[in-house]
């Protein structure tokens, strides 16, 4: 054990950043195989929430929320729109980098995990078209109070684990790589330590049962395990911008060493997890306390790792290329995020504010290592044009539907409603939602943008591909 360390050490010591990104560079073989599979069930899973998304815009926008009588529909439709922008896309996303990042080990495990996936997808799809279905709004993974939502929320919750399952057992240091391959692997492989203590916690609350019934039930069951699942999306999104930034002639300036300390740094709150679940039980006050301040205090651990990923922004700058513009607009949307966690006083729409820009820099991460995979798995090459634009209109969008939701929170507008029940008494609150429904429609054509860009490559194959 001891040789090995030693070894795994020598190796960051003696390689160069330049190569951070090889390790993802030429998938081959069944790995391959397994993260086409992802990226495309990911796609196919924003096309849905894009699509649901329209009618969400519509119905809390003044003027046009009178006009069509969504108000009972903007409940079931945000939940389903929610599970599917967040947790599926973000899902199918660390299936890519966890089958791209590990070795062509346990593949029969990787796609039972993609199928049981994509089946659990499609029945939280269609769950709302069944009888009794009651919208409970809880945080993180709202949920349809209805039996096919929970047979298939059941069935996602499966693939993810066999998925996860795959990736601890594959994404070890590998001997023949470089050290800033397997630094960067570690990142890969932390960001999966979060996404299975984060189901185990899902797992635990639900065996616990707290004597909770509807929204406060899921609340409390989904409250621990969502907050440590953001580690997962935080951890993927830096190791999205290491690579973006690579591929643009602009590596971090940073040594594989210090790149798997940062990440071990940033790592180090998930810890924290076990020893809340032990000590808090889940429901209880001091529970949900805990995971606030793990939050609060843990997020910030991140910040040398972003703080790098920016010194790479003054020297893509002036480029044209996706990649530069998707890593520009996810790095001011996670920053407009995170300023806006600050602001956050009461429960109002500021919330929703602080969380949209965190997520959608999220999204812009993984968008454009898309337009670098497509053609690296198989497909054709993206529309340089359309796909160069696509992440500032989308990402534009989104920053004036965050500052739209930021402004009318202050004015009070509550957050979870919809037409007439956001009660917009005064100018300023009508203002700022209408901002809002202006950018989540602008951000809305930046998401249509994104899927034919996909879709127009995945109908092509690359050259030399049969």
């Amino acid at each position: 054990m001891g040789g090995k360390v030693y070894w795994y050490a020598d190796l960051l010591l003696n390689a160069s950043v330049n190569t951070l990104h090889c390790a993802f560079k030429s998938p081959l073989g069944a790995a391959r195989q397994l993260a086409r599979g992802w990226l495309l069930l990911g796609v196919i899973a924003l096309i849905g929430a894009g699509l649901l998304a329209i009618l969400l815009v519509l119905s809390r926008t003044p003027g046009i929320q009178d006009v069509f009588p969504l108000r009972d529909f903007f409940r079931a439709a945000l939940i389903v729109h929610v599970d599917l922008s967040v947790l599926i896309w973000f899902v199918a996303f660390g299936g890519v980098f966890w089958s791209l990042a590990g070795n062509q080990r346990f593949v029969a495990l990787g796609w039972s995990g993609l199928w049981l996936t994509a089946l659990g997808t499609a029945l939280l799809v269609v769950s709302p078209f069944f009888p009794d279905t009651e919208p409970l709004l809880n945080n993180y993974i709202p949920v349809l109070q209805q039996p096919v939502f929970f047979v298939g929320l059941v069935i996602v919750g499966a693939g993810f684990g066999l998925t996860l399952l795959r990736a601890l057992l594959t994404l070890w240091p590998a001997e023949s790589a470089t050290a800033s391959e397997n630094a960067l692997r570690f990142g890969v492989f932390m960001a999966a330590i979060a996404g299975s203590l984060a189901l185990s916690g899902f797992v635990i609350a639900w065996l616990t049962q707290p004597l909770y019934d509807g929204q406060a039930l899921y609340e409390a069951v989904f409250w621990g395990g969502g907050h440590t699942l953001q580690f997962q999306h935080a951890l993927l999104m830096v190791v999205a911008w290491f690579w973006l930034a690579t591929e643009l002639g602009a590596p971090p300036r940073i040594s594989p060493r210090m790149t798997l300390a940062l990440f071990a740094l940033a790592s180090l709150p998930l810890f924290a997890m076990p020893v809340i679940y032990t000590y808090w039980p889940v429901g209880t006050a001091q529970h949900a306390a805990y995971f606030a301040r793990l939050m609060e205090f843990g997020h910030p651990l991140m910040l040398p790792l972003i703080m790098v990923a920016a010194g790479t922004l003054p020297r893509v700058w002036l480029m044209k290329s996706p990649a530069k513009s998707a890593l520009i607009a996810s790095f001011g949307l996670f920053a407009a995020g995170g300023v806006l966690a600050y602001l956050i006083h009461g429960v109002n729409v500021v919330i929703p504010a602080h969380y949209h820009g965190s997520i959608v820099g999220v999204t812009l991460a993984f968008m454009g290592l898309s337009y670098i995979l497509l053609p690296r798995l198989g497909f054709g090459e993206v529309s340089d044009r359309m796909a160069r634009w696509q992440p500032y209109v989308y990402g534009g969008g989104q920053l004036m539907h965050i500052l739209g939701l930021a402004w009318s929170g202050g004015y009070g507008v509550q957050r979870k409603v919809a037409g007439a029940e956001q009660v917009l008494t005064s100018l300023p609150q009508k203002v700022g939602m209408a901002m809002m429904g202006l950018g989540g429609l602008i951000a809305i054509i930046g998401g249509v943008m994104f899927v034919i860009v996909c879709l127009r490559a995945m109908t092509r194959r690359a050259p030399g591909q049969i």
